[in-house]
């Protein structure tokens, strides 16, 4: 079902959007969006609008980057995750529910995109993909942040996010966009092919098979082992009191 919404949402993004939309989206971003992006959405210009200093009314942009060329990719990643407005400037953008209707959402990733040429939504193909390849290239390119089972973690000055909400389609954008700390891999870094396999295993990764293993809520390999080294020590520990004990016998 969610395969044929995605799907469906994809369909409706490809289509030319007609200039009532356009400006529908434009109202939704004066609305909600020009705070930090500016009046025209340029950016970081470091210029005040609609006050004198010192007013709560006025305009700040210079906090936030240009949307001119971004395209639909950009607007759909940030505000299908909700990642988009920001509650506060500076802070990590975090996958949170979504304020906007699909409707809004629509005409406000139009906007966007008719703001100058720029890539649009991608359709990635997991189904396409080879599951041992993407676990390879998951390990190279992602593991070193978001654990080799997509469980997240920690890097200096950020939470590389868990990938258990993350669509086909998400998981393609962010690869594209690198937001906020991550790293942009362009078609000559990580082909679609090699994306769709990404995919393919972040997918798999999601409900993985576990033969005879304990997966201690797949947490990751690093809390694991300190699940493991816990109970070591406890039967050490055991052992040793037991031994003790036969000893002063």
């Amino acid at each position: 079902m969610k395969v044929l919404a995605a799907a469906a949402v994809a369909l409706v993004l490809a289509l030319p959007a007609s200039a009532a939309n356009v400006e529908h989206g434009k109202q939704l971003f004066g609305q909600y969006c020009v705070s930090c992006h500016g009046p025209n959405a340029e950016g970081a210009t470091g210029q005040r609008y609609g006050g004198t200093a010192g007013r709560d009314n006025q305009i700040l942009t210079g906090l936030a980057p240009s949307l001119h060329g971004v395209g639909a990719l950009a607007a759909d990643f940030y505000l299908r995750t909700g990642y988009m407005p920001l509650k506060r400037n500076g802070i990590q953008p975090r996958r949170s529910k979504l304020i906007f209707g699909e409707r809004d959402l629509q005409d406000l990733i139009a906007y966007v995109a008719s703001l100058g040429k720029g890539p649009p939504v991608p359709q990635p193909d997991p189904a396409s993909g080879n599951l041992a390849q993407g676990l390879h290239q998951f390990t190279d390119h992602c593991a070193g942040c978001h654990q080799v089972v997509a469980e997240g973690g920690v890097v200096t000055g950020a939470l590389p996010p868990p990938l258990e909400d993350a669509t086909s389609t998400q998981i393609a954008e962010a690869v594209r966009i690198g937001p906020y700390v991550m790293p942009t891999f362009s078609k000559k870094a990580i082909s679609d092919a090699q994306l769709n396999s990404i995919i393919a295993y972040v997918q798999y990764a999601k409900h993985p098979d576990d033969r005879g293993g304990w997966s201690l809520g797949h947490v990751g390999p690093v809390p694991e082992g300190l699940v493991t080294w816990f109970l070591a020590a406890a039967v050490l520990v055991a052992v040793c009191m037991v031994i003790g004990k036969r000893l002063r016998e």
